[in-house]
């Protein structure tokens, strides 16, 4: 029997953290320079224009992966490019930083690795399964942690678990 409440099985952040993560990440980043930035949608936008911001990257281009699932949602299914960045500008990936805000099972950044080997993966979360995948990190949560990003709250009242207002 698992004694932890609902809102204990995740990891909030919000968007102050978001912030200062990003910016720890940047800070990580900053003894080399980079030709670009490519950010995978949708979770990298915010921390590729705070990591751009702080290391003045002009050039920034995004990548759209989707992940399709086997029959019962388990199976590995395909991984599919909906929009690929600029290839002129992308090249092999040499001198380019692949900034997204979670690696999970890591299968993302596998298929992104295959298209650009000698880019730089960096992320401001890190799960166990998908860490090899990535080169620079901020923080390492365990695998089974839900990260409940802020663009996917709302500020709202919640009732308390027990007692009553």
């Amino acid at each position: 029997m698992n004694d932890r409440l609902p809102h204990e099985r995740g990891f909030h952040i919000s968007w102050d953290q978001i912030h200062r993560d990003s910016r720890a990440l940047a800070w990580r980043l900053e003894d080399r320079e980079w030709r670009a930035i490519l950010a995978i949608t949708r979770g990298g936008l915010v921390p590729a224009m705070i990591v751009a911001r702080e290391l003045d990257i002009r050039v920034i281009d995004t990548i759209s992966v989707k992940s399709y699932r086997g029959k019962g949602g388990q199976e590995r299914g395909e991984v599919k490019v909906l929009k690929a960045p600029d290839p002129a500008v992308m090249q092999d990936g040499d001198g380019i930083l692949v900034v997204d805000d979670l690696v999970d099972s890591g299968r993302t950044l596998e298929h992104v690795r295959t298209m650009y080997p000698k880019a730089h993966f960096a992320t401001v979360y890190a799960k166990p399964k998908g860490r090899p995948m990535v080169q620079t990190y901020v923080t390492e949560v365990s695998q089974d942690t839900w990260i409940f990003f802020p663009w996917d709250m709302a500020l709202q009242y919640v009732q308390p678990y027990r007692g009553e207002d």
